[in-house]
């Protein structure tokens, strides 16, 4: 039985190796609000204000200065903070 589940596990990851792999970090500085709702902690009203933060004071320069954004505070950030970028990908 034990090695029926072992196959079985490895079945399933080979079949799905994106899980296995890193996506994409979440550039706050372009993000739609759909994409903002992805991270954790952050619902509809926050992923506006990030959008309306940005569109009113310009692009986040670091990823510490989404905490000025009001109800976006340390623990949020640190949550995210693997998963987001303010530059778009190296060219």
């Amino acid at each position: 039985m034990k090695i029926l589940r072992h196959i079985l596990l490895l079945t399933l990851l080979s079949a799905t190796p994106g899980l296995l792999l890193a996506t994409e970090p979440i550039n706050i500085n372009t993000a739609d609000k759909q994409t903002l709702m992805e991270l954790n902690g952050i619902g509809e009203k926050l992923a506006q204000a990030i959008i309306d933060y940005r569109q009113e004071h310009g692009a986040f320069g670091s990823l510490d200065e989404l905490t000025k954004v009001k109800g976006i505070g340390p623990v949020i950030l640190d949550k995210n903070r693997e998963r987001l970028s303010t530059a778009g990908p190296p060219q």
